[in-house]
């Protein structure tokens, strides 16, 4: 391990020790609006003890590395420097709460707001939706462990990123705010 990663931890350590009502925060943004992050309960700078300027934080839904998160690590890399990445998911994701086939069936109801109820997610918009989703890898989570050792060994393995950038991965816990090691990521993403 690093420097940086080591600082990383122990700032996470101090954040979590004053962590108290953020565990209580709602997985929908309390403001919802079309500019409302999607991750709500999580700021990374904060937990991770960063300042601005001091890393690119590459955030979407899930914390997954899709095609775009890769792109700008590799950008991130080459161009600015960037030697160390962390994959990052957290506990109580909403991207848990469905499939690549209930957001598809769902988007071709409508595109308008669904709403999540005991008996999973219902479609309560007008219509019409649209066949588009159909295309689209929703990048949806069974295991967090799972997907944070898939995500960092997708990174480890594409030909575009060097094997010399240390990747490590870690599930923020929502409810006590401490960042938990995935070995088998950490593992994976070994220079």
């Amino acid at each position: 391990m690093t420097k940086v990663h080591d600082e990383v931890l122990a700032a996470n350590q101090n954040y979590a020790k004053d962590f108290g009502d953020k565990a209580k925060l709602p997985v929908p943004p309390a403001a919802a609006s079309p500019s409302s992050p999607a991750w709500t309960r999580g700021d990374p700078a904060k937990f991770a003890g960063l300042a601005e300027g001091d890393a690119h934080v590459i955030r979407n839904a899930g914390g997954r590395a899709s095609d775009d998160a890769i792109r700008s690590l590799v950008i991130s890399h080459k161009l600015l420097g960037t030697n160390e990445w962390f994959v990052i998911h957290h506990t109580d994701c909403g991207m848990e709460t469905f499939t690549d086939e209930v957001m598809r069936g769902l988007l071709r109801q409508s595109l308008d707001t669904a709403q999540i109820g005991p008996g999973g997610w219902k479609d309560v918009g007008k219509g019409p939706g649209s066949s588009e989703g159909d295309f689209i890898d929703w990048l949806t989570i069974k295991d967090q462990a799972e997907s944070v050792t898939a995500d960092v060994k997708r990174v480890r393995s594409h030909p575009l990123v060097p094997s010399d950038v240390p990747v490590y991965g870690y599930i923020y816990d929502v409810k006590s705010g401490m960042l938990i090691d995935v070995p088998a990521a950490t593992k994976a993403g070994r220079v």
